[in-house]
Formats: C-alpha cells, sequence, structure tokens
C-alpha cells in the first residue's frame, strides 16, 4: 500500500503531470534569439530607398525653411538660402543656429538656387527643385507663394 506524505503525490498523478508540462527557460530562450534573428533580418532587408530619403529630405528642408523664415521675423534681418557643397547654408543667422547638412550625400539642387526667407511677412514666391544621385529620374519641388508655408510638391519632370 504506498503511503505519501502531506504535499507530495503519486507519479501517476493529475498533479505530478502539471508540473512537468510546459516550457523550460531553454526552450524560451531558443524562440526569443530565433525571434530577435528574423526580426533583424527583416528591419536590414527594408532600408529606406533612395526615394524615400528624397522626401524625407525635401519635408526636412521645407521645415528648415520655415524656422529660418520665423528666425528673420522675429530679429527683422533678412536670411538667404542657398547650396554649398556638400550641404547649404543659411546667410543671416548665426552659424549652428540651423542644420547645414543633407542627410544624404546624394541629394543635390537642381539649377542655381536661392531663398530669401524675410524679414518681411509676404515674401515673393519661390521654389526649388530636390534631386537625388542615386534616383535621377525623381525629383520633388519645394515651393511657397509667399503667404503660406513651404510645402513638398508632387515630382516634376526633369
Amino acid at each position: 500500500m504506498p503511503t505519501s506524505a502531506p504535499g507530495s503525490s503519486p507519479i501517476g498523478s493529475p498533479l505530478a503531470r502539471r508540473r512537468h508540462a510546459g516550457f523550460t527557460l531553454i526552450e524560451l530562450l531558443v524562440v526569443v534569439a530565433i525571434i530577435a534573428f528574423a526580426s533583424a533580418g527583416v528591419a536590414f532587408a527594408l532600408r529606406d530607398s533612395a526615394s524615400t530619403q528624397l522626401e524625407r529630405e525635401a519635408q526636412r528642408l521645407s521645415a528648415l525653411f520655415e524656422s529660418a523664415r520665423a528666425q528673420s521675423r522675429s530679429s527683422g534681418i533678412p536670411v538667404v538660402w542657398h547650396p554649398v557643397q556638400g550641404g547649404f547654408r543659411f546667410e543671416g543667422l548665426p552659424r549652428g543656429a540651423l542644420p547645414e547638412r543633407w542627410l544624404s550625400d546624394a541629394t543635390v539642387v537642381a539649377g542655381d538656387a536661392r531663398v530669401v526667407l524675410g524679414p518681411e511677412p509676404i515674401i515673393a514666391r519661390q521654389e526649388l527643385v530636390l534631386g537625388s544621385t542615386a534616383v535621377p529620374q525623381r525629383t520633388l519641388r519645394i515651393a511657397t507663394d509667399g503667404l503660406r508655408p513651404f510645402t513638398v510638391g508632387n515630382e516634376v519632370a526633369p
């Protein structure tokens, strides 16, 4: 006749079977490692395309224009933007007040672009065309009518 101490149960009982069911810590760590490697692989496979980078550059430059325009109006000093080798400059603002480098080295400005950003509340109609050496067939237009903020327009034919 089997005897059992308080709190113990026979090997074939349902309580003993429940204790052995489930996953071990090693099994869970292996599954988490597999998921991490798979996620990393997908993240590297879905890198930004050059077209997406160009859109990001255009949105960023549009926001920088609005910031420079606001600073020009508050200081009363005209601000002029123009591209330079490897980036761009905001003449009339203190050095380092706004970024002066492209996010991507492939970004280029079409033509001889120059944008005057104030200090008057109404500026002249202005636009410039951004392109990318990585995707030469795609360009984006950044423009304002002088009243509204700078916006990124649709693609324009080169």
